[in-house]
């Protein structure tokens, strides 16, 4: 089976490489394809996952190109996984925003509003792209924002893209962990889009474990999602929110801690994957080694703004420390798509009817049933009123998001920037759309 991996210069793709790596079933992937547009990455990471297969019988062949036809014809699986302006644009994205008093997070206010706006257009032409040279091929999208990018993939390939994200398994995994139960073995009750959903429920043999954890304030405090909110706040809400929810909850805290932090954080990817990347071109270095490195480094430091603004001055605990779990999203559901091998995931795709707030098209983050057939979403029980509005405004600037991008409109642009929840202004929409269509080159198609 052949698995391609856009944005494969990227540094989470030995994750996935690793992952990889440790399934010897029947049906597993047998050649590795790397495209990337910038050559040097691909090398890097090459050399990355030579090191890494090391000593593995029948590790999977790897080869990389920079051509992305040749990428995609043959491929069975697609994973998508690109960064439209790089780290460099992430940071920018923050900066600009942050100059006007509003978050810049690259999936969450005004920066995820901006990395829409370049990404959308790149992601439709590669699914145009799939249609054509792989029509038989599943695509996997791990790029950010991951729900909005789906859904505009989805417009062309329909239920044969399925957005993956490892913050609902990150969250589902530390609950169940907490409460004594094998993350394996429960049902995670979650709803809501990618980056803005609910844990409402734990339930083992049909037994909801949640209300018992909810009512311990020191189990409520020994956690990453307890410590960030505050057990207070989660009695509130009767859920564990997703930890993007803390941009929303708490963002005038967040903003401050933002913007006196010495670097946003993705000023701080930027430096340190430019260090990475430096020290793998080196011959006598071992990438595998550098590489590992970067990433405890990486890990350690995730959302260290929002822990501050939360009063959380400890460091992460070493359970929370293990990378995301989203390559293992990934390889579960190919495993289901390609062997049959069924399985429950919690995954970006269309809504049907699994949330009746949203339209059939939207594409929602909920728990799916897998299968040869693809992902089926599992209806679930109505959100509440505080998290319908959420919902609901949020996928109105995907949609708008959306319509900019297919019609190259500024107007449409800036009313995707004005009606985010986080943004509170038109005035402040329209500088910001000015700022940004300033530092990339790539929002220069709206006019």
């Amino acid at each position: 089976m052949r698995l391609t991996i856009l944005g494969g210069g990227g540094f989470r793709v030995p994750l996935v490489h690793r992952a990889l790596l440790a399934d010897r079933g029947e049906g597993r992937v047998t050649r590795v394809v790397l495209h990337d547009v910038d050559a040097g990455r691909l090398a890097a990471i090459g050399r990355v996952l030579a090191e890494q297969a090391e000593g593995v019988a029948d590790a999977p062949a790897v080869t990389t190109t920079t051509d992305l036809d040749e990428a995609l014809r043959g491929a069975d699986f697609v994973f998508s996984a690109i960064r439209v302006g790089g780290l460099a644009g992430r940071a920018a994205d923050e900066r600009v925003a942050l100059a006007e008093g509003v978050l810049g997070q690259e999936t969450v206010g005004a920066g995820g509003v901006a990395y829409g706006l370049r990404t959308v257009p790149v992601a439709v032409d590669i699914a145009r792209r799939v249609a054509r040279l792989a029509p038989d091929a599943w695509v996997i999208n791990f790029t950010n924002p991951a729900g909005l990018v789906t859904e505009a993939m989805s417009r062309v390939l329909g239920d044969r893209v399925i957005g993956i994200c490892d913050s609902p398994v990150g969250l589902g995994r530390r609950v169940a962990r907490l409460l004594g139960a094998d993350p394996a073995e429960v049902w995670v009750d979650y709803a809501g889009l990618n980056h803005l959903g609910w844990l409402r429920g734990l339930r083992v043999g049909g037994r909801d474990l949640l209300p018992g954890l909810l009512a311990d304030e020191e189990a409520l405090g020994s956690f990453e999602e307890g410590r960030l909110f505050g057990a207070e706040w989660l009695r509130s809400l009767g859920a564990i929110p997703n930890e993007y929810l803390h941009y929303y909850y708490a963002n005038r805290e967040t903003v401050r801690a933002y913007r006196e932090a010495e670097r946003t954080r993705g000023a701080y990817l930027r430096d340190q994957q430019a260090g990475f990347y430096a020290a793998a071109a080196r011959p006598e270095v071992r990438a595998l080694d550098a590489w590992r490195r970067t990433l405890a480094e990486r890990e350690a430091t995730y959302m260290a703004a929002n822990r501050a603004a939360a009063g959380d001055a400890g460091g992460r605990a070493e359970e929370d420390l293990e990378p995301g779990g989203y390559e293992q999203v990934a390889l579960a559901l190919m495993r289901a798509v390609a062997r049959n091998e069924r399985a429950t995931l919690i995954l970006d795709v269309r809504n049907r009817s699994a949330l009746p707030v949203l339209d059939a098209d939207a594409v929602v983050e909920v728990p799916c049933l897998v299968d040869a057939d693809g992902a089926h979403p599992v209806s679930v029980a109505p959100l509440p009123y505080h998290a319908v509005g959420l919902v609901a405004a949020v996928k109105a600037v995907e949609r708008e998001v959306l319509a900019a991008a297919e019609s190259g409109s500024r107007e449409t642009a800036v009313k995707a920037f004005a009606l985010h929840p986080l943004v509170d202004s038109v005035a402040v929409a329209r500088r910001l759309l000015d700022a940004y269509r300033a530092e990339h080159p790539g929002l220069a198609y709206l006019s």
